[in-house]
């Protein structure tokens, strides 16, 4: 079927009309004509949005637009241009280098000497590296150019101080399922007919996206360019359009966010929602002993002595994987965060560990209590080391309850175990001395 032309294409957005056949991908044949037909984003576009009250005032700030791929940077950076009657200008922060950026500087300058001022589109802008950063400092300051930056990563990490001051950072979210049914029903409408698909084999469509609106519509041209039938089902879907590798960076921003969701998922005591965050690093690359030593800290951290065997357990996954690889090891590493998220918590162990630290910067070089010192020669006898140290084996319930802090420092209380697990038990000990140790004094 031959596809009528569209009078206005708009990616994320409603079509005006219906396409013909072109050289153009179907996802920039159907780009948005205003801001107000991008989907997804109504915090930024809708009737009470961000951007939409910023044009409202007649006041465009430079920009960062934070968000993952697919979700309409670059398409809202040209919006914005045409709504607020601004030049528009576009680099690439893989492309461009410093003899670029000067030249867009200069043609900005020129423009605002004539009454026009200029929209700088920067894509990928952390790749630039400081220096780069910097020069966009003077430009942005002056009113040469509004600048828009795009970025996959978080701009906390990845953007110099003094630009992120300079510029309104905005995050994009990724496509939910109604905005990405809403571009598969204008893709449809587009084409004059369905996709050749069924009801389920559209959630998994759905699916294979993963938030990306313009991966959804790479797919749905694949699709479009079938026969109407046969209709596909959720098999023969996969067999025509291969999975998509999950959105996931070893060393950025991704891999930060799942291993916090993993250790939160842990210690809200949840293994099954912490074995997903689990899987979900495995599928993105993630080496499991990253994983493993994670553990390890929280067995420490968040499990303590409410339950001393977890600090084992962790150990004993990591060992278990250095010695099978994976996959199998997996399945120890696995075991570990089951053992985990089903034990005690206690954070007792975490603060006095954190409270001991600083009371040991507070207080310096103070010595140790004189009985408590050995004494291995005469001059260290005679100077009082080691006498009137009490042996604690030779004490009734082998608790002498002496002084172990330095003499004149009141004795401070760092470990508080909760009243959960094994640290029960602990605290019963610790109140039974500490009666001893009062009575004593």
């Amino acid at each position: 079927m031959t596809r009528p032309a569209p009078s206005s294409p708009d990616l994320f957005g409603s079509p005006s009309a219906v396409p013909s056949a072109s050289f153009k991908p179907l996802a920039e044949q159907l780009r948005p004509a205003a801001l107000a037909d991008v989907v997804g984003q109504p915090h930024l576009v809708g009737e009470h949005g961000a951007l939409t009250r910023m044009l409202g005032r007649g006041a465009l700030a430079s920009l960062i637009l934070w968000g993952p791929p697919g979700v309409g940077k670059t398409t809202m950076a040209r919006l914005l241009a045409d709504a607020a009657g601004l030049h528009f200008t576009a680099v690439s922060a893989v492309f461009s280098g410093v003899a670029d950026l000067k030249r867009v500087f200069e043609e900005a300058a020129r423009r605002r000497q004539l009454g026009a001022r200029t929209l700088l589109f920067v894509d990928e802008v952390h790749r630039f590296n400081r220096a780069q950063q910097d020069s966009f400092l003077p430009v942005v300051e002056d009113g040469t150019v509004v600048l828009v930056g795009a970025t996959t990563e978080n701009p906390s990490f990845a953007l110099n101080g003094a630009l992120l001051s300079r510029c309104q950072v905005l995050v994009l979210r990724r496509l939910d399922d109604d905005a990405l049914d809403l571009l598969l029903a204008r893709a449809e409408q587009a084409a004059g007919r369905p996709l050749p698909i069924a009801p389920e084999a559209r959630g998994a469509l759905r699916a294979m996206a993963d938030g990306d609106g313009r991966y959804l519509l790479n797919m749905a041209e694949q699709l479009l360019s079938l026969p109407e039938q046969p209709v596909l089902d959720a098999a023969g879907l996969a067999a025509v359009i291969g999975r998509r590798a999950a959105l996931y960076d070893r060393d950025r921003d991704e891999h930060f966010n799942l291993i916090s969701a993993l250790h939160k998922s842990l210690r809200g005591s949840d293994p099954d929602a912490a074995l997903y965050w689990f899987a979900r690093m495995v599928a993105g690359g993630e080496d499991a002993r990253y994983v493993a030593r994670r553990l390890v800290r929280f067995a420490s951290e968040d499990v303590g002595m409410a339950d001393p065997g977890a600090l084992p357990q962790a150990l004993a996954a990591w060992d278990a994987f250095e010695r099978l690889g994976s996959p199998e090891g997996e399945l120890a590493i696995a075991q570990a965060i089951v053992y985990l998220g089903t034990a005690p918590k206690s954070n007792a162990l975490y603060v006095a560990s954190k409270q001991a630290q600083a009371a040991a910067k507070a207080t310096g070089s103070l010595p140790p209590p004189a009985h408590i010192l050995n004494a291995p020669t005469r001059l260290m006898k005679d100077l009082g080391y080691g006498k009137g140290y009490a042996y604690d084996h030779d004490a009734e319930d082998a608790f002498s309850g002496q002084n172990y802090f330095p003499d004149g420092m009141d004795r401070p209380a760092f470990y508080r175990p909760a009243d959960r697990g094994f640290e029960r038990e602990v605290a019963r000990r610790l109140d039974h001395w500490a009666k001893l140790r009062q009575g004593q004094s």
